[in-house]
């Protein structure tokens, strides 16, 4: 789904308007009804609803809204915070169908009557839209004040009033809270990145046709609508050899769990097959953790890592194999570095890298690239914050303040696809587009999740090479989506404080059931 920017928003209802025929007034009444039938199903004890609005078609949004909440035996009250005669086009259209006479509120005298004495169960921030620059001032402002003094819940339409909608961070001013938002057609940037919204955001399709909705960010939201076909149910004559065989490379002296991490959640992620090649003194410990889980032993350093003399057995051991996953547990002793990035150079088939397969590449990044053999070849990393800093030879600080374009600028430069983890993680593509994710939560801040992810990654990108499914990035998207929800599964269950990273593995299951039936919903939502 694509993010856009208010701008592009109103050239998106222009277009649909315009090239395909759908009045502006049609969408309104769509976009109106649909946060109708949120407030309808997630608030049906609220009885007693209160829609502040404004002057623009935020407020004509709200109109409808308030409408369609009145047909459904609701007892709305609506409060219009500007003079009738301001109103204009569509939304002075849908002032004049409210069943209701509104409450005409034009000074801070009158809103403070009439705030004395109101109550309500629920209450439809219809004030100001996405094409609203803060700062918020006036009679909005102390409508916004009332709001958020407020202990019954807020729906903001749209956008919480006097938020930016153009932000990429979280955001200070006056602002409306929001207990839920429904924004409409395709989510603004603030939407995802700015943590507006206590609970979840809702996107209604209102009547824009796909070919009408363009985004010059190139930026899109990850949605389960994305990856439907890869979490599908299995057709019933099918064996393990059509799931793919995952290769992991990885382990050490004391880190043997990430490298058993990364197999077993390949399989739980439904690769058909896993393998972990280790060092030789580790491999009954990683065999020990998961008996599904194959393993082959590797020549290895007097420190107890993967020695360089390994590279050979490992390219022999990928024969056949889907993909490789490289770097859980794998340390950073220089001799196993020099192993990976002479694997890196020379594989064929698609790699994962993540962990001390990434710091490898420290001070050698030019190393670093998707081409082999002047051909296109399918590398992802999956670096946190402190890992790309190291890449790129800056700071946390730095990239933390500019994720999405160091993301792309590495990318690009690499020709391969950035993973870039934590607070709404990014994938991006060497072609610049990225995918924003919005799953997962603080409680996985834990060793090991890291490791979860890169056979997550792996096994998703197997089974896109057993259907011959040519680009990697849903599959990616989906293994990073997949991740994050089954850490927001988790949560309900263990808390953020004592989630580890193998409750991961229990919480996938119900992950990947969440995950088919939001592909099926009506609305795209998240959060919540």
């Amino acid at each position: 789904m694509k993010i856009v920017t208010a701008a592009e928003m109103r050239a998106i209802d222009r277009v649909t308007s315009e090239r395909f025929g759908v009045a502006s007034l049609t969408l309104m009444e769509n976009a109106g009804t649909a946060v109708a039938e949120h407030v309808l199903a997630a608030y049906r004890s609220a009885e007693k609803i209160v829609v502040f609005c404004g002057k623009g078609n935020n407020g004509g949004d709200g109109f409808v809204a308030a409408r369609v909440l009145r047909e459904k035996t609701k007892a709305v009250q609506v409060i219009l915070l500007t003079d009738p005669a301001e109103l204009k086009g569509d939304a002075a259209a849908m002032y004049g169908r409210l069943p209701m006479k509104a409450v005409i509120v034009r000074s801070s005298e009158e809103l403070k009557s009439v705030c004395g004495s109101l109550v309500a169960d629920l209450y439809l921030d219809a004030i100001l839209g996405t094409g609203f620059k803060p700062p918020m001032t006036g009679l909005y402002a102390e409508a916004i004040g009332f709001l958020n003094a407020s202990q019954s819940p807020v729906v903001a339409v749209d956008i919480p009033s006097g938020a930016d909608a153009d932000s990429l961070h979280p955001q200070e001013g006056l602002i409306a809270r929001a207990d839920s938002t429904v924004t409409f057609t395709a989510p603004r940037p603030a939407h995802i990145f700015s943590s507006l919204t206590k609970g979840p955001t809702i996107v209604a399709e209102i009547g824009s046709p796909p070919e009408a909705i363009v985004s010059a960010q190139h930026m899109n939201l990850i949605t389960p609508r994305d990856f439907a076909s890869l979490i599908a149910p299995r057709v019933e004559d099918s064996n393990k050899g059509n799931y793919g065989h995952v290769l992991v490379i990885g382990g050490s002296l004391g880190k043997a769990g990430a490298a058993a991490m990364a197999g077993i959640s390949a399989l739980r992620t439904g690769a058909g097959l896993s393998t972990v090649a280790t060092p030789k003194s580790v491999l009954a410990t990683v065999a020990g953790f998961h008996p599904e889980v194959m393993t082959e032993p590797l020549p290895q350093t007097e420190a107890g890592s993967i020695a360089a003399n390994a590279a050979a057995r490992i390219q022999e051991l990928a024969k056949g194999k889907s993909v490789l996953a490289i770097g859980p547990g794998i340390s950073r002793v220089a001799e196993t570095s020099e192993m990976v990035r002479a694997l890196v150079q020379k594989t064929e088939i698609p790699i994962v890298l993540d962990a001390d397969g990434l710091n490898a590449f420290e001070g050698r990044v030019s190393e670093l690239n998707g081409e082999l053999n002047g051909k296109g070849r399918m590398l992802v990393i999956t670096p946190h914050p402190g890992e790309m800093a190291r890449l790129v030879g800056g700071s946390i600080a730095e990239v933390q303040k500019d994720r999405l374009g160091m993301a792309r600028k590495f990318a690009n430069e690499h020709a391969l696809i950035v993973v870039l983890k934590g607070h709404r993680t990014l994938v991006v593509h060497p072609n610049g587009e990225a995918w924003v994710n919005t799953t997962g939560n603080p409680g996985m801040s834990t060793g090991g999740t890291g490791d979860i992810l890169t056979g997550m990654t792996a096994a998703m990108i197997a089974q896109a090479h057993a259907k011959n499914l040519n680009d990697a990035m849903p599959a990616v998207c989906a293994a990073v989506h997949l991740h994050g929800l089954a850490g927001d599964v988790m949560r309900e269950s263990v808390g953020e404080h004592s989630m580890v990273a193998t409750d991961l593995l229990r919480g996938l299951p119900e992950a990947f059931r969440r995950a088919r039936k939001s592909a099926q919903e009506k609305f795209v939502a998240w959060g919540g």
